[in-house]
């Protein structure tokens, strides 16, 4: 057990537009057409990186539309791409909210189990996962309260397993060059960030939105989380206000009333040692025009005592004019054209990184611990049973786990909190440390 690392067992939770860029009856979103998660792990498995896969929805009678759609859409494009996993429930079945547990029950423990579901479900998903000491990565929120979130990291410490949150803007060279320039520029003074998607997103999330999540759960918390990642240790929030939008998604999609368009999340931070303030400013919408140059507005600014930084993630000074539409794309989150011999060549994007870095870190603890089983020697023994224990650190150190976030969901539930009291100001310290739930 002493050689090369294994390849990585890999179950995915969720069917949709991020797994496989399927959406019945609509077009994938142009920066997702063939999704992300399952052409990541499908180039993973053919790299010799992941071993099997299997794919877990809420009903079995889409995946015979969902394998026709990754067969043309990505056996058919790339060279050598074997697109075939087991899948959870069966064809015939309408509905069962539970198949996720049949697919990670097959799992063995040290699998990695994908979740990228509706924001409610995150939960219970991962929970069940970690319980059978599987590692995870969840999408943004993880979470949707501090208390979910440290009864989940609980779990994930009992269990010995990593948690880790799929933000891959932490992958993207600008934002990780701006978070450590922000980190020299002294005590910090002024954030804003604004992150929109087209009104059609509508359609695709209208099982869901605004009746389990809003827009500031599932797009402020990319922004938010650069955000608390380059005040790690130099400050922190202290309260929140949020105010929200109405009458196109109630309006005009069907969604239920007081669905927010928009959500400002405003709040007040505090530096460490010196108490001066700071504050930060996150701004999200689903109802941005459809055609425009980009799916996804996405920007930000921040303001310190010695320096500031802004970058527009939206517009790379690359445009591409075709099909009487103009766009501004960014093959650097995710690239889908072939290299000259036919293969996906992607691996560069910040979106396949921050899934494969992941997966190798699964199979580092999995090599590490692997060794604390098998080698009875005692002196050989503890210098492994270090390593592990070492590695879980190393990952909470570098990665987005549940042991460096908390703040992260703190201020997406603050934000809940202010909206649903009417723009009330809502103490994050005290909701973080139990006194506000």
């Amino acid at each position: 057990s002493s050689g090369a690392m294994e390849p990585l067992d890999v179950c995915m939770v969720g069917t949709g537009e991020y797994t496989t860029g399927y959406v019945p009856g609509l077009e994938a979103a142009p920066d997702k057409r063939v999704g992300v998660v399952g052409l990541v792990l499908f180039d993973l498995r053919r790299r010799g990186v992941v071993s099997s896969l299997s794919m877990v929805g809420t009903s079995g009678r889409k995946f015979a539309a969902i394998r026709d759609h990754l067969q043309k859409g990505i056996a058919e494009q790339y060279r050598d791409m074997d697109v075939t996993c087991d899948t959870f429930p069966a064809d015939g079945i309408d509905r069962d909210p539970q198949a996720y547990k049949a697919a990670i029950d097959a799992l063995k423990p040290g699998s990695g189990c994908c979740i990228f579901t509706p924001d409610d479900t995150h939960f219970d998903i991962a929970m069940y996962a970690v319980e059978r000491k599987c590692h995870v990565l969840v999408t943004k929120p993880a979470v949707m309260t501090v208390d979910e979130h440290i009864k989940l990291r609980d779990a994930a410490r009992k269990y010995r397993v990593l948690v880790q949150i799929e933000l891959h803007k932490r992958w993207d060279q600008i934002y990780a060059d701006a978070r450590e320039r922000i980190r020299s520029y002294g005590d910090f003074t002024y954030f804003n960030s604004y992150m929109s998607q087209p009104q059609s997103q509508l359609q695709t999330f209208k099982a869901w939105a605004g009746k389990s999540s809003d827009i500031s759960y599932y797009l402020n918390s990319h922004h938010m989380d650069i955000h608390c990642w380059a005040m790690q240790g130099r400050a922190v929030p202290v309260k929140v206000t949020a105010f929200g939008s109405t009458g196109v998604a109630s309006g005009k999609y069907g969604c239920p009333p007081n669905t927010e368009d928009v959500i400002t999340v405003l709040s007040e931070w505090k530096n460490i040692p010196s108490g001066n303030k700071g504050i930060a400013v996150y701004t999200a919408a689903w109802t941005a025009p459809d055609n425009a140059e980009v799916h996804s507005q996405q920007r930000f600014q921040c303001l310190c005592h010695n320096g500031e930084v802004r970058a527009d993630q939206a517009h790379r000074g690359y445009e591409v004019t075709a099909d009487r539409k103009y766009m501004s794309v960014n093959p650097m989150y995710m690239k889908y054209t072939r290299d000259s011999a036919g293969y996906y060549a992607g691996q560069r994007g910040y979106g396949y990184l921050s899934i494969e870095t992941w997966v190798n870190a699964c199979r580092d603890l999995n090599h590490g611990s692997e060794h604390v089983h098998t080698q009875w020697q005692d002196s050989l023994r503890h210098v492994r049973l270090g390593r592990a224990e070492k590695t879980l650190e190393e990952c909470h150190a570098t990665l987005p786990t549940l042991e460096t976030t908390l703040e992260l969901t703190a201020l997406l539930e603050a934000g809940r909190r202010s909206l649903d009291d009417n723009g009330a100001s809502i103490d994050v310290q005290k909701l973080i440390k139990g006194e506000e739930r």
